[in-house]
């Protein structure tokens, strides 16, 4: 009897053991994970900027100041020549090959800070631009020697900086890495989750309760509920094949757009939903539904008013966890047509747009070295765009728990 108990005791511990190591691994791996893309990613949110001397008398702009007060600014400053006047004025300032030492896209920093401030035309005066990729790459980590010395140069005549990278939340996607973000994928991705949101939610939970509470138990509705399994477990690359076939093929919806993307991720999440609800719907208990025929209300009022709330916990949860997988799919939405290059983000639903993962999988094929802290701090923003949906989630199945 002591050695039964004692194997018994033993069993117990290595049970314990074996439980505990597999936290410990599961943990492990996700803190390598985080490490990892944080130690990558993070040099994404920054950007080197270079002290860019103008004498913009000398420059020949032909700009009159008087025009950039008012809604035609914008015109004025497309003809002005300001690209060729900031090329100038890096070849003046270091060299002839000075001009390459500048981001494609500095001179746009130049027309924002003439727009904003037109008094410095009258003058000469320092921009702070962004630098070339390969200046940027030898300032975070270590780049070429010919990059290192420049960096070096520069930073001897105090004419380099680091700084927080805004443009890199509010530009849309860009051959030069140092003007691209994520900006235009973000929403995208918001326009593509308020769609198969607002269509898979109301459609999975109202089969749900037609399938839990009202529906007849024959071969149709066992057909109906084995389709359903079998639909979550479909690869996701089915449905945009689906997609493909009945939205672009069938109906001539415009390729590429959020609402083509949504519509194939509802398809998708629709018996996530489903399954969620069908469980929560179940775990009501039936002296709810008794109690409340018992006191004169009808079928549908149990249902809605009792039955439904009580199980809304449990199919956000079964929500929120569908919401996810949409959220990170990146094949269907390919097969669609979505990872078009997006220079600008969609204003409507119909506009051509991209997602984070599609915008993920893009930058993680390019050859050029600052695209790959761009990536990482692409996945970094998923990331925390997926914890936030999870604690919205939370807080909603908290607040109804805590109601009822």
């Amino acid at each position: 009897m002591q050695r039964r108990i004692r194997r018994r005791y033993g069993a117990e511990r290595r049970f314990r053991m074996l439980g505990l190591a597999a936290v410990v691994l599961s943990a492990g791996f996700l803190a390598v994970l985080l490490v990892t893309m944080l130690m990558n990613g993070a040099s994404g949110f920054l950007q080197t900027r270079i002290a860019l001397p103008i004498d913009f008398p000398r420059a020949g702009l032909m700009l009159d100041p008087a025009r950039l007060h008012g809604p035609g600014a914008d015109l004025a400053l497309a003809g002005a020549g300001i690209e060729r006047a900031t090329g100038a004025a890096a070849i003046s300032a270091f060299g002839k090959n000075g001009d390459q030492w500048l981001s494609d896209g500095a001179w746009l920093s130049v027309r924002e800070t003439v727009k904003h401030n037109p008094a410095i035309l009258r003058g000469r005066s320092i921009v702070w631009v962004p630098a070339a990729d390969t200046i940027d790459v030898a300032v975070k980590r270590q780049g070429d020697p010919a990059a290192e010395a420049i960096v070096a140069t520069l930073q001897a005549r105090g004419a380099i900086s680091t700084g927080f990278n805004l443009p890199f939340l509010t530009a849309s996607d860009s051959n030069d890495p140092t003007r691209a973000g994520i900006w235009g994928a973000f929403k995208g991705s918001l326009f593509t989750m308020l769609v198969t949101l607002l269509i898979a939610f109301p459609i999975g939970v109202l089969s749900a309760l037609y399938l839990e509470e009202y529906a007849t138990r024959n071969r149709w509705t066992d057909l109906i509920e084995v389709s359903i399994n079998n639909l979550a477990a479909v690869p996701s690359i089915i449905f945009g094949l689906l997609g493909l076939a009945v939205f672009l093929g069938t109906f001539g919806m415009p390729r590429s757009a959020s609402i083509v993307g949504g519509l194939t991720l509802a398809l998708m999440t629709m018996p996530v939903i489903v399954i969620a609800g069908r469980n929560a719907i179940k775990a009501v208990p039936p002296s709810i539904r008794d109690a409340a025929l018992g006191v004169g209300a009808s079928p549908i009022q149990v249902v809605f008013h009792h039955v439904l709330p009580l199980a809304l916990p449990g199919i956000l949860t079964g929500t929120i966890i569908g919401m996810a997988r949409a959220l990170g799919e990146t094949a269907p939405l390919l097969m669609i047509g979505m990872r078009a290059f997006i220079a600008s983000p969609p204003a409507k639903l119909t506009d051509p747009a991209t997602v984070l993962p599609v915008q993920i999988f893009l930058w993680s094929d390019q050859i050029d070295r600052g695209f790959v802290e761009k990536t990482s701090a692409a996945i970094i923003v998923l990331l925390v765009f997926l914890l936030a949906m999870n604690g919205f989630a939370i807080y909603l199945r908290n607040k109804f728990e805590t109601r009822w």
